[in-house]
């Protein structure tokens, strides 16, 4: 037993002279040291050097709230952990941020009685108190996401979209339009192609908005059908839309619903890094010809990996955002901060993007 005791004190001494060092008296420590790293990685401020021009591309100035997803997990944070997002946002100049649904399926951001007589779950929090609070607090625009049956997805048919939609729009600004931040709303049905009725719902639906709230703007976020645009872990099998394609699908589409959509933010992630100006300078064309805002929905997630869902390689952003600007946007925004690009994140890597966004922009 006297043996075992022995043993046990030579590994813990062992290994107490490994962290402090001692048993490197052979080695040259002074290559652990911060300051034996060249001077030149580092720039005037202590952050890095970059060895690409700074501030070449568009800020991000709005962000999505997504705390009704499907598809990345949540983070259970309450009213002290957003009011400190705010103001990780409010930080790099974020200045809007859109509620990217007020429901999907079963369930809802805030108590609805509509939607609760639905079938739908009670919330625990009502989130669209607090997000319309911490925007008044921290001087930002929301914006409010219409909510998502799923009907859509599992047959492609709008009408249920459309028909609930008429009642939560009218509910939702009776119940929270007195904020002075409410001062948008996102239609939340998400396309690509010119899907059977979109044009008809997208138009009703915005006009539904813009008459019960005295005209405050509108907007979408469809994707790209590139061939990013696909399902499951096999990465780059399909073919994407030709760009003379999607300009002549998304010409049609512009033309019957620019009149109550004022601004167009595509979804950035589903074509490759070489076709973003091809892509983006069609975007821009049609938005200036319909006297639509042409924005970017820069996607902080990476789609290049088979693994759903991560915070995005920073040079992947980086030339996303450099894109934007080339092709003259208007605002870019994200899918999105709390998740992929916080220094709070469940993901560690969302603050060290955070960290090269800040530096890349030059941000204090």
């Amino acid at each position: 037993m006297s043996d075992r005791r022995t043993f046990l004190k030579e590994v813990a001494a062992a290994g107490a002279a490994l962290a402090t060092g001692s048993l490197l008296e052979g080695c040259s420590r002074t290559h652990f040291h911060d300051t034996e790293v060249p001077d030149l990685v580092y720039d005037s401020e202590g952050g890095s050097k970059l060895i690409v021009p700074k501030e070449n591309g568009l800020r991000i100035t709005g962000t999505f709230l997504d705390e009704i997803s499907h598809d990345i997990p949540h983070q259970n944070w309450g009213a002290k952990e957003w009011d400190q997002d705010f103001r990780n946002m409010k930080a790099i100049g974020i200045d809007t941020v859109i509620m990217i649904r007020s429901g999907y399926r079963k369930f809802i951001t805030w108590p609805s009685k509509f939607l609760l007589g639905k079938g739908c779950y009670m919330p625990s929090m009502d989130l669209l108190e607090l997000f319309l609070t911490l925007a008044d607090k921290y001087d930002m625009k929301f914006y409010f996401g219409l909510y998502d049956s799923g009907y859509y997805w599992d047959t492609h048919d709008m009408s249920r979209e459309l028909e609930y939609n008429k009642y939560v729009i009218e509910e939702v600004w009776n119940a929270y339009g007195h904020h002075k931040s409410f001062q948008g709303w996102y239609i939340s049905t998400e396309i690509s192609r010119k899907t059977k009725g979109c044009i008809e719902t997208f138009h009703e639906m915005g006009k539904m908005c813009k008459d019960i709230s005295g005209g405050l703007p509108t907007f979408i976020s469809p994707w790209i059908d590139g061939k990013k645009a696909i399902m499951g872990t096999n990465l780059n099998i399909k073919q994407g839309v030709s760009v003379s394609k999607h300009e002549e699908e998304w010409n049609e589409i512009f033309d019957g619903i620019h009149d109550v959509v004022d601004a167009c933010a595509f979804q950035d992630g589903h074509i490759d890094y070489d076709e973003l100006d091809a892509f983006f300078s069609v975007n821009k064309k049609l938005a200036d010809r319909y006297g639509m805002q042409c924005w970017t929905n820069a996607e902080t997630f990476d789609r290049d990996m088979p693994i759903h869902f991560l915070p995005i390689k920073f040079d992947k952003l980086r030339l996303k955002l450099e894109a934007a600007k080339r092709c003259g946007y208007d605002k870019a925004i994200t899918f999105e901060f709390s998740h992929f690009l916080s220094p709070q994140s469940a993901y560690a890597q969302a603050g060290h993007l955070y960290d090269r966004y800040k530096e890349y922009f030059n941000i204090k």
